[in-house]
């Protein structure tokens, strides 16, 4: 064997851990706290409106405060990663993860394009990030191509992520 393929290049390692972290935070669940934001009841028919409440679920569902339970509910069929996202849900370090999300295009009444940096105890973990919210039953979600492709990056980058559950 050669030396590059018995030594991963740096790049491909940090990404690796990063994509690990963002995921375990994304399926973290804890106690709700002051910090956690709050899921939209429900989405309006103003694309500003709908932009607000595409920020609003998103980062509630990649906080590290946001309970699992309420985390499923935020993910387009969120019921069949909910093994998944229990599974990480004890990571102490998920618990100071959080998205920021800087961007939001509503493209159609029921899809909108994110653009989102994951942090990890305030710092970047993941920069300028594009992924998609769906409008599902009157609340805006984590589209399921976008929770597929952090845990296809992970993948990727060496480490083990589990399948949905059907």
């Amino acid at each position: 064997m050669t030396s590059t393929t018995l030594i991963k290049p740096a790049r491909v390692i940090v990404a690796g851990l990063v994509l690990i972290t963002v995921l375990v935070a994304a399926a973290c669940g804890s106690s709700a706290s002051s910090s956690t934001p709050t899921p939209s009841a429900t989405a309006t028919a103003t694309s500003s409106s709908a932009a607000d409440l595409v920020k609003a679920d998103w980062q509630a569902f990649f906080a590290g405060t946001t309970p699992a339970k309420t985390k499923i509910t935020l993910l387009q069929n969120g019921t069949a990663f909910s093994k998944t996202i229990q599974a990480q849900a004890a990571s102490p370090i998920a618990k100071g993860t959080q998205a920021q999300v800087t961007a939001v295009k509503v493209v159609s009444p029921t899809k909108a394009t994110v653009t989102y940096s994951i942090l990890v105890n305030g710092q970047p973990a993941l920069s300028d990030q594009t992924g998609e919210a769906v409008l599902e039953g009157g609340t805006w979600k984590v589209g399921t191509a976008s929770f597929q492709a952090l845990l296809a990056m992970e993948q990727q980058a060496g480490g083990a992520s589990p399948s949905p559950t059907n």
